[in-house]
């Protein structure tokens, strides 16, 4: 009989995204193990035990930097990394989309009519400032400029209470009403407190949106955080097979890059507002996105928002810089986007259940909208 692997497993479980990723790594072992797992519940200090002794085949491990390398793992050990602050060269490292999830949230908030925009995150971890420049390269493309808050690393500073106060007077000299990216949600649960201790209102004067949509610290949050999802399980899962090939030999250890990939982005109260100072067609965008689940038409929206047609389309382009049928399109495509990815139903369920008339229609549309087919969206993005 094969012995079976011993996997170490030094992820934090205290978030979604250490639990979405050994959810990932469990499920490769249920299928093409067994394997046996060594890891402690809480956070990754944990500390570990004689490594030498328990006869470990391989690990994946969150690493702070480069230079702990020699502490976590093992000579020769097959190991892929989750690195912290920067990248680990010669190693697999999982490593998140950064570019499309600062796209994500700029996207997600310039559709709210945000025109101030702010970013807050660390200034030493390679993610956080990965995101920081993709948010602030999609303002920019929309022609505006992005304040931002580099959250304070020294202890003397870290102390809960005194950096709530600078967080909440840097948001207090921001221009409002402003939208605001956090590199992930627990940055976006500590601004929205911040905006409490500044007698602000979210998401009115601040609107915030986080990443990883943790949904415990999301509904902590007050009000309810919304977050761009981001797919752990599958990249956890490729982790696993990753190592599998490492293990057997099938593939030698080198510098390799598993992506963990923003899904979408779930609206809660936090963004729940449109910063549109034209009332009519504010009320068309609220109408197409409560309703964007049924087959609705142009000529519905306008109704909504008490104009003409022409009248709509004319000022909707101007200030949302599309067609009224372009964000119906859009919001309705979102949605067959989510399904795709959250659900196992097939294209023409999900078809029937949004009202398209045809597997062609929704197909033709998707394409046009996301560069590529359903099919190939759900390979890429779902989990298996």
């Amino acid at each position: 009989m094969a012995e079976i692997p011993k996997i170490i497993l030094r992820i934090e479980t205290s978030v979604a995204y250490g639990r979405g990723l050994l959810y990932g790594i469990a499920k490769y072992s249920r299928i093409h193990g067994p394997w046996a797992f060594y890891s402690e519940p809480g956070a990754e200090q944990t500390a570990l035990p004689h490594l030498d002794k328990w006869g470990a085949s391989g690990i994946i491990t969150r690493i702070p930097d480069e230079g702990k390398l020699d502490q976590l793992v093992i000579n020769g050990l097959p190991a892929i990394l989750i690195p912290l602050k920067e990248k680990i060269p010669d190693f697999p490292n999982i490593i998140d989309d950064c570019a499309t999830a600062g796209r994500m949230a700029a996207e997600h908030l310039l559709d709210r009519g945000f025109r101030n925009f702010a970013f807050c995150g660390f200034s030493d971890m390679h993610w956080s400032r990965d995101r920081r420049e993709n948010f602030t390269k999609r303002i920019a493309k929309a022609g505006f400029e992005t304040q931002s808050y580099e959250r304070p690393r020294a202890k003397v500073v870290c102390y809960y209470q005194k950096e709530l106060r600078l967080l909440a007077e840097w948001l207090n000299l921001l221009p409002r009403p402003v939208g605001v990216m956090t590199c992930d949600d627990e940055h976006g649960r500590h601004a929205v407190e911040a905006c409490k201790v500044a007698g602000l209102h979210v998401p009115e004067q601040v609107a915030i949106v986080g990443v990883d949509n943790d949904e415990l610290t999301c509904t902590l949050s007050d009000p309810p955080l919304s977050s761009i999802a981001v797919n752990t399980r599958k990249a956890g899962y490729k982790a696993a097979a990753l190592l599998d090939r490492l293990m057997t030999g099938r593939e030698k250890m080198a510098e390799k890059k598993i992506i963990v990939r923003p899904l979408h982005v779930v609206t809660r109260q936090s963004t729940d507002v449109l910063a549109i100072k034209d009332r009519e067609v504010a009320e068309a965008i609220r109408f197409i996105h409560r309703n964007a689940k049924r087959p609705i038409q142009v000529s519905d929206a306008a109704d909504a928002a008490a104009l003409s047609r022409r009248v709509l389309e004319k000022r909707f382009r101007k200030i949302m810089g599309r067609s009224v049928y372009g964000e119906i399109n859009r919001q309705r495509i979102g949605h067959v986007a989510g399904m795709l990815v959250d659900t196992d139903q097939s294209i023409s369920q999900i078809a029937l259940s949004l009202g398209y008339p045809s597997v062609k229609h929704i197909a033709r549309s998707f394409r046009r909208e996301k560069g590529m087919s359903p099919l190939a969206y759900r390979k890429q993005y779902g989990f298996k």
